[in-house]
């Protein structure tokens, strides 16, 4: 045979090789986003986490490839033929196939199943559940900077939102009008119209679009309006919830949350501080507010109630609040079995819980440990009494005295009290002894004191309490004489040194109290002893200082503290979820399919923390990016904001999403602001608004961002904002809680007695963010407004469209005296021509020049509210006092305007 000739024989042969080769070859099945999700639709509810009929889950890869009740495996890798799964879903009988009694899985997805057993039945991880690693990007676009009229393919963010709406066959929108991204991006990043300097600024030229951003993120504004954000998280209230939904200080932690995110504080800090502020070394006032995050949860100080109970609802709380929040987890169903979804065990729920079970709070109604926020005065005396201490009894003394003036930790509730002898629990919350009763409190450990402190208060004067070890006829530790107090104190009391844990006998005699008359309430007792050093000068200042503190009637605010060793508790799995079945005891440590846990961590909620903020945990960056990017579109990447698991809806651009995880750890240092800037300098987020029929057709909820975001402003925002465009809003910042006008009868909580006193001043006038919330009753325009209650965590509101709205908004007072002051202003500003006041308004409302037809509607507006109130001096009294007919009919169409969908709507 010729050269030539073999030659062609062997192209023929190597193509009809390579022919062959493609036509058997197969695409790999990836299991999740092709397998899991039909397994998730079709299977888990009866196979997973709730159910394993016939001893199968599809749940878990070991279980999904075990033996089932038949002996044999479901799933034969390699071999659909042999796998009773492919049998089952394939079968005649009705009473075989599965799924039982509902609609069979498609061709499609059997023949996607079978090809997935066939190459081997790979198991695979949710994408949310890989490391987030660094994004595939061009070079010259990775590397490119903002520029003004740069062209979009120069960002990283347009060149991902661009590469897919070409895989669409969409176009993006234009460029918005310059005013209009002024007042969207002022808006986004500090909830307000932007400044009157601002705008002069932007309009001239002088101030590019680039320093407008970065004007608006140093305004002070910023953290007051990211802060809402985060408080909905944090379920922050300013009342305690349940049935009497009493008032409680919280503020000190909302104005933690303002200053953090006004210095930028990094997210992994931020997140650090919040969960185990208090395990820092050395924390500050500061990390020690910071972990009021998960005081947050609900207390029911109601009579009758059993504060373990309570407790523990608190600490499952904060269990499934942190998973929501950091990790897109919905962790809350694991409490009664393992997910019926995600591969998480039940007994992982306990191992998390277990991180969060040992903290001081116990339900208590004094909501102890509460941080005591000194005055400057009482700072330099507690820092008097701290070098004494150090100096007479050393530093680690010092330590231990420094937390309790500033937690009064550790310390026992006196409803620990057990073995009641003529004694009770008055309301459920501290003991009380009659005349000749006593109670035990079990396992105390006094530390070696030789000193107890006990608060508690009487009316009667005489009652000789004693305290015993063990019982009746135990050794005697203490003993003293109650008389008649004015409310709580705190008392030092002589304690006979002991040295092991012990149970302590507590008895109370007076002949002066009635039969059922308790002697007296006995809120806590302590153990710290007494001061060193008697014998020197200056012992009696500083023990006067200290005997002040103890008595500390301020600003005390409820966080977090963790046991001293001696007081820790064990953490047992919940049978069936039900916290009186305890199961087998747990120790601390995090979901395995979640993230590595460093062996060099506590196991302690600093150890979860860090855990959480580590940059291999595959959640907390993409949640962050995600909800961030919520509050800028109005969805997410993932559109389902509060889970990213196996049934959250796919994110729309996930090479988007891992890129700004990426960048936002590794490139800004978790810095929310650079993050928040990299997105509104993008040209997707300068897009027009504007949307065509087609365009809505083809996307109705702007998934794929082909125009710029455009929805209602947020309950507080739209307050906000009226009361900025008319001058009325004030700016000062931090602080109690305000009451600005709310109808009367609002609040009418029983058990309660508390009522709204309306604040004076430019307090009626602060931003949404100080207004107080009660839990049972919030605000009524910002209820109206889709504003929570705050009971639980919140991870997106919804947003509605409702007549409450505009009946709030045309005849809330607030909102009515916006309007009469901003048609003031500009009726004499204009010279009381209502030619140029009616587009004056509102340009100072939109900030855009007012169309002819709006201008003809607002002009027969006024011609007729001015006849009406000409003729109706009543009704002119009535709405605006001290008005002429001119002035109210002004009034009444700066009301109009204010209601319009462009100035309650971001453009």
């Amino acid at each position: 045979m010729s050269k030539s000739r073999l030659s062609i024989l062997i192209t023929i042969l190597l193509g009809i090789g390579i022919a062959y080769f493609a036509w058997n070859s197969e695409d790999e099945v990836d299991f999740s986003t092709e397998i899991k999700p039909i397994l998730n639709k079709h299977c888990i509810s009866c196979h997973g986490g709730v159910k394993k009929s016939g001893g199968f889950s599809v749940l878990f890869e070991e279980e999904a490839f075990a033996p089932t009740e038949s002996g044999h495996p479901a799933i034969v890798p390699g071999d659909p033929g042999s796998s009773e799964l492919i049998r089952r879903l394939t079968h005649s009988d009705p009473e075989l196939r599965m799924p039982y009694e509902r609609s069979p899985l498609s061709e499609e997805e059997i023949d996607l199943l079978k090809k997935w057993i066939k190459q081997g039945a790979k198991w695979g991880k949710h994408w949310a559940y890989e490391p987030v690693a660094k994004p595939e990007v061009p070079g010259e676009i990775q590397s490119a900077g903002f520029s003004e009229n740069g062209s979009s393919s120069q960002k990283p963010i347009d060149y991902f939102v661009q590469t897919k709406l070409e895989e669409l066959e969409m176009t993006p929108a234009p460029a918005e009008s310059p005013m209009k991204l002024l007042r969207r991006v002022s808006l986004d990043l500090t909830g307000l119209p932007p400044s009157g300097d601002l705008v002069a600024g932007f309009s001239s030229g002088k101030i590019s679009y680039e320093q407008a951003v970065d004007a608006l993120l140093q305004d002070e504004a910023y953290g007051e309006k990211w802060a809402t954000w985060w408080l909905d998280l944090a379920r922050y209230a300013d009342t305690k919830g349940y049935e009497r939904d009493v008032s409680r200080t919280m503020w000190p932690f909302r104005d933690y949350v303002i200053r953090s995110f006004n210095e930028d504080k990094p997210f992994d800090q931020f997140t650090i501080e919040q969960l185990a502020g208090d395990l820092l070394p050395h924390p500050t006032q500061d990390q020690l507010t910071a972990t009021a995050f998960h005081r947050n949860t609900m207390n029911n100080d109601e009579g009758g109630t059993e504060d373990e109970e309570f407790r523990v609802a608190a600490v499952m709380d904060r269990v499934n609040t942190t998973f929501e929040v950091w990790q897109s987890t919905t962790m809350a169903c694991v409490q009664c079995h393992s997910h019926p979804y995600d591969p998480i065990r039940h007994e992982e729920y306990y191992q998390s819980l277990a991180f969060f079970n040992n903290s001081r709070d116990e339900d208590t109604h004094d909501e102890e440990p509460k941080l005591r926020f000194y005055e400057a005065e009482d700072q330099a005396k507690m820092q008097q009494i701290l070098d004494w201490t150090a100096a007479h009894e050393g530093e680690k003394q010092a330590k231990l005295r420094e937390d309790f003036l500033r937690f009064y930790e550790p310390k026992y509730a006196a409803h620990l009290a057990t073995d009641f002898q003529n004694a009770e629990l008055i309301d459920t919350k501290w003991l009380g002894l009659r005349s000749g009763g006593s109670a035990v409190y079990k396992n105390i450990d006094t530390q070696g004191s030789d000193q107890m402190l006990m608060s508690y208060r009487t009316g009667l004067d005489g009652t000789k309490v004693t305290i015993r070890k063990t019982n009746a006829e135990g050794e005697i530790l203490a003993s003293f004489v109650m008389n008649k107090t004015q409310g709580d104190i705190v008392r030092e009391i002589p304690f006979r040194v002991q040295h092991e844990a012990l149970d302590l006998y507590i008895e109370a005699n007076n002949p002066k109290a009635g039969p059922q008359q308790n002697t007296s309430t006995i809120v806590w007792f302590a153990f710290v002893p007494t001061f060193g050093g008697k014998e020197k000068p200056g012992y009696a200042q500083v023990k006067s200082q200290w005997d002040e503190l103890l008595e500390f009637r301020g600003t005390k605010l409820p966080i977090l503290i963790e046991n001293p060793p001696y007081m820790a508790r064990e953490t047992k799995v919940f049978e069936r979820g039900n916290w009186m079945v305890l199961g087998e005891k747990v120790e601390s440590t995090t979901p395995t399919e979640l993230g590595t846990w460093n062996a060099d961590w506590p196991k302690n909620r600093l150890g979860m923390a860090y855990w959480l903020t580590a940059k291999d945990n595959p959640l907390t960056s993409r949640t962050l990016v995600n909800r961030v990017w919520d509050q800028l579109f109005g969805r997410g990447i993932v559109s389902t904001v509060e889970d990213m698991g196996t049934q959250s809806d796919p994110p729309s651009h996930p090479e988007l999403l891992d890129y700004l995880a990426w960048k936002t750890m590794n490139d800004y240092g978790w810095s929310m602001k650079s993050l928040i800037r990299e997105i509104v300098l993008s040209d997707t987020y300068r897009q027009s608004a504007d949307i065509s029929p087609e365009a809505f057709q083809a996307d109705p909820g702007n998934q794929w961002y082909a125009r710029g975001p455009r929805f209602r402003l947020s309950a507080e925002q739209v307050r906000d904002q009226a009361l900025a465009v008319s001058g009325l809003l004030s700016r000062k910042m931090y602080g109690k809680p305000v009451k600005p006008v709310q109808p009367e009868g609002i609040w009418m909580t029983v058990y309660n007695g508390e009522s709204w006193t309306e604040s004076e001043g430019e307090d009626k006038y602060r931003r949404g963010i100080y207004t107080f919330l009660k839990r049972t009753s919030p605000y009524p325009s910002f209820i109206s407004f889709d504003a929570g209650s705050r009971e639980v965590c919140l991870s997106k509101r919804i947003v509605t469209n409702t007549p409450l709205q505009a009946l709030v908004t045309l005849n809330d007072p607030v909102y009515v005296e916006a309007a009469q002051v901003l048609a003031k202003n500009l009726w004499e500003s204009s010279g009381q021509n209502p030619d140029k006041a009616i587009p004056e308004i509102y340009k100072a409302l939109i900030l855009q020049p007012i169309s002819a037809s709006k201008q003809k509607a607002m002009d027969g507006l006024f011609v007729q509210a001015r006849k009406e109130f000409e003729a109706s001096p009543e009704a002119t009294m009535e709405f605006y006092p001290d008005a002429d007919a001119e002035l109210a009919a002004m009034a009444v169409v700066a009301n109009a305007m204010m209601n319009l969908d462009e100035f309650l709507t971001k453009p």
